[in-house]
C-alpha cells in the first residue's frame, strides 16, 4: 500500500527551478533512497513533505490525505518525523531532554494544564520519559542519558536527533544525510539502525543520502533526481546501471 504519493511536484524560486514536475511513491515499510547530485532538488523536496516549502504545482498525498490539507504544526503528528543535514538539538538539555522534546506533539496538555501540572501533564512526562529510555536503549545512548548534548562526540549527537525523531512515533521518517561526517565504524552502525528501524519498529524511511554504497545496502527502491527533474526509479541494482544516473554522476553515459 501506498504511504507517499509524490504527483508532479514543481517549485521556482525566482526564475530557477528547483523541482521539474518530479513524481514517485513510496509503499508502506519500504526504504527508498533519493539520490541525486548537489543541487538536484533533494532537500527541497524534503522541505516541501515537511511543509517548510510550498510547491508551485502538484500533489503530496501521504496515507492518501493530501498533505497541504494540514498546517505545519501538525505535520509531526501526522506521523511524518525529520531528521536534517546540519544538527538542530538542543545543545545545553540532556540527551534524554531532547529525546523527550520530540514526544511533545504527541501529547494532549495544552499551556494551562501544563501551568498547573494538571494529572494529565504528569501522566504524559512519565510516559515521555519511559518512551525516551526505551529509544535510549534502542540507539546505544542509555550509557549517556543524561549528559548534555554539547559534551557528546559528533557520531553520538547524531543518534541523538534520530531518536529525537522517533519519539514522535512517525509512520514515515525523512533522513536527510545521516552519513554526513560520520566516521568508517559510526557508518556501518548506521546502516544497522536504519534496518532496525524499518524492521523492530515498523517505520517506512524516505533516505537522502550521498555516500551510495549505503543507499544501495539499505534501500528496496531508489529514486535518482538531477537538476531538479526524476531521472530514474528503480531497484538499487536498476539504478547503479541506469545511464542517466551514471551520467549524472560521471559526466558520461559510460
Amino acid at each position: 500500500m501506498q504511504m507517499l504519493a509524490i504527483e508532479g511536484i514543481t517549485v521556482r524560486f525566482g526564475g530557477v527551478v528547483a523541482l521539474d514536475q518530479v513524481g514517485f511513491d513510496v509503499a508502506g515499510g519500504e526504504i527508498c533512497g533519493l539520490i541525486g547530485p548537489n543541487g538536484a532538488g533533494k532537500t527541497t523536496l524534503f522541505n516541501c513533505l515537511s511543509r517548510l516549502y510550498r510547491f508551485d504545482n502538484g500533489t503530496i498525498r501521504f496515507e492518501g490525505r493530501p498533505l497541504t490539507r494540514y498546517p505545519i504544526h501538525r505535520v509531526a503528528a501526522l506521523g511524518i518525523g525529520r531528521t536534517f543535514q546540519n544538527l538542530a538539538l538542543f545543545r545545553s538539555l540532556t540527551v534524554r531532554e531532547n529525546i523527550m522534546i520530540g514526544g511533545h506533539c504527541r501529547t494532549r496538555g495544552g499551556f494551562f494544564a501544563n501551568a498547573v501540572a494538571l494529572p494529565l501533564v504528569r501522566r504524559e512526562e512519565r510516559l515521555l520519559q519511559g518512551r525516551a529510555a526505551e529509544l535510549a536503549e534502542f540507539l546505544g545512548l542509555a550509557s549517556v542519558a543524561e549528559r548534555a548534548v554539547a559534551d557528546l562526540p559528533f557520531g553520538t549527537q547524531k543518534r541523538v536527533e534520530l531518536a529525537r525523531a522517533l519519539a514522535a512515533e512517525p509512520k514515515l521518517l525523512l533522513l536527510d544525510e545521516p552519513a554526513a561526517g560520520l566516521n568508517h565504524q559510526e557508518l556501518g552502525e548506521l546502516r544497522d539502525v536504519i534496518l532496525q528501524i524499518r524492521n523492530r519498529l515498523g517505520v517506512t524511511i524516505l533516505l537522502v543520502e550521498h555516500h551510495m554504497n549505503l543507499v544501495m545496502t539499505v534501500s528496496d527502491h531508489v529514486v535518482a533526481l538531477n537538476f531538479g527533474r526524476k531521472i530514474a526509479d528503480g531497484t538499487p541494482a536498476e539504478i547503479r546501471q541506469h545511464p542517466d544516473v551514471i551520467a549524472a554522476y560521471l559526466g558520461t553515459a559510460h
